[in-house]
C-alpha cells in the first residue's frame, strides 16, 4: 500500500507557481470538524506560503460535505474566485451512506469545474476510520488540505496561462 510508505503530501515546492493575485475560495464542512479544521489549516498555510494574499482567500463553512458544492458555487459567484477548494471528511459507517455522499460531491464539483471553466477542488477525505482520517489531516500521511491547495494553485495558474481568465461569449 503506497500510503504505508511515505507522507503523501510531499511535493517539489520549486514547481509550484506563485499564487500572488489568485483569488481563492475555501469551503469547509463543519461535520467531523476536528478533521476538517486540520485540513483547512494545512490548506490556508500552503496558499499563503506560495504567495496568496490573505485578502484573496475567502472562507465559508457549510454544515456537511453534501453542502460543499452549493457553498462552492456561492463562494465562486460572490468573490469571483479563480479556484475553489472544498474540504470535508466522510467516514465510512455501517451503511452505504458515505458512498452516496462522496459520489454526489465529487460529481457536483466536477460539473462545476466544467460549467465555469475554473477549478473546484475535491479535498474530501473518504476514509474507513477516524484514525485513517487523522493520519491524512496532518498525521503520518501528511495533510490532504495542503494537497488541495497545491492543486488549486497549479490549476488556477494553468487557467491563466491558457487565457481562461478572459471573459468569453457563451460559457
Amino acid at each position: 500500500m503506497a500510503s504505508a510508505l511515505k507522507n503523501l503530501s510531499s511535493y517539489d515546492e520549486q514547481n509550484i507557481p506563485d499564487a500572488k493575485g489568485i483569488v481563492f475560495g475555501i469551503v469547509v464542512s463543519e461535520w467531523n470538524s476536528e478533521i476538517t479544521h486540520a485540513l483547512y489549516q494545512g490548506c490556508y498555510e500552503a496558499l499563503v506560503k506560495h504567495g496568496a494574499k490573505e485578502e484573496n482567500i475567502h472562507v465559508i463553512q457549510v454544515p456537511g460535505s453534501f453542502e460543499l458544492p452549493a457553498g462552492a458555487r456561492m463562494v465562486a459567484d460572490r468573490f469571483k474566485a479563480d479556484a475553489v477548494i472544498c474540504l470535508g471528511c466522510v467516514i465510512k459507517g455501517e451503511t452505504s451512506h458515505n458512498e452516496y455522499i462522496n459520489y454526489a460531491v465529487a460529481n457536483s464539483l466536477a460539473n462545476l469545474s466544467m460549467m465555469f471553466g475554473r477549478p473546484f477542488v475535491f479535498g474530501v477525505l473518504t476514509p474507513d476510520t477516524q484514525e485513517q482520517a487523522l493520519d491524512r489531516a496532518g498525521g503520518k500521511h501528511g495533510n490532504k488540505g495542503v494537497e488541495a491547495a497545491v492543486t488549486a494553485i497549479r490549476m488556477a495558474a494553468l487557467r491563466r496561462e491558457l487565457g481562461g481568465a478572459k471573459s468569453k461569449i457563451g460559457f
